[in-house]
């Protein structure tokens, strides 16, 4: 009788243990603004990024590294020091927008220039909000820079990897120049029909106006609390402002950002 017993407990652990060892993180984010250089390949402003463009929140990698890509080798393209990566004009302070696509538990938030840590904010292993902002002293520096964004989680040993180029003591316009010489060869994704929000930072450029109750869902729009749109043939209500992105449809953010009609 004891035997019989044991056995499926003893199963039941092996189960238990292997859906354990299974589950992955689920983190998921990246900077929409000042635009980093994935927003960018996203947006369609720079072409040729290869897989990035798609899924711009997913530069996922170990903990500690210092580079652009965070060790992907699909994502290589974003360390590429001879694209000509349009940089935002920024003031002695800049204000870093996070778009969070799958919260997780945050042990802090770091900005590098060169091997330098210019500042880092405490994450206190709680749950992000999908917009995360950051205001950060770059005194210390003067003109063209790159800055690499590092959002470091709590509970796992991967880090989430973003470098966004800025022209410091450019102005607070928050306006990209673009790139120098001929734009790179590759078939851009389509371009949003409206120009995306640069979030709460100083001298951001005007929202576009929300969109028609009823429209069809869209990526790259500002949606703000109580807007209506369609997707696949249902109807959401808006429960938080934000602003869309591929990968981010009201079906895959139900509850969250979207309330079921």
């Amino acid at each position: 009788m004891r035997r019989s017993v044991a056995y499926p407990l003893t199963a039941l652990a092996a189960v238990g243990s292997t859906l354990f060892v299974a589950s992955p993180a689920s983190a998921h984010g990246y900077v929409s603004s000042p635009p980093s250089r994935q927003a960018l390949c996203a947006k369609g402003t720079v072409s040729g990024c290869g897989p990035i463009q798609w899924e711009p929140q997913s530069v996922e990698g170990p903990k500690g590294l210092r580079n652009c890509h965070g060790g992907n080798a699909q994502f290589a393209e974003l360390s590429n020091k001879n694209r000509n990566w349009p940089a935002t004009n920024v003031g002695k302070t800049a204000t870093f927008n996070w778009v969070i696509t799958a919260r997780h538990r945050t042990a802090n938030w770091q900005y590098f220039i060169g091997g330098t840590r210019v500042a880092s904010f405490a994450g206190n292993n709680q749950m992000p909000g999908t917009v995360v902002a950051h205001k950060v002293d770059l005194s210390r520096f003067s003109g063209r820079q790159t800055v690499l964004a590092v959002w470091n989680i709590g509970d796992t040993a991967n880090a989430f990897y973003n470098c966004v180029d800025v022209n410091i003591g450019g102005g607070s316009g928050g306006t990209a120049r673009p790139p120098a010489g001929p734009k790179p060869t590759g078939e851009p994704p389509t371009k949003p029909t409206t120009r995306p929000s640069t979030g709460p930072s100083t001298g951001a450029p005007a929202q576009p106006r929300p969109p028609a109750a009823g429209t069809e869902w869209k990526a790259w729009q500002t949606y703000r609390a109580g807007d209506v749109v369609t997707y696949q043939g249902k109807k959401y209500r808006c429960r938080q402002a934000h602003q869309s992105i591929r990968s981010w449809e009201p079906s895959q953010f139900t509850l969250a950002l979207w309330l079921p009609l």
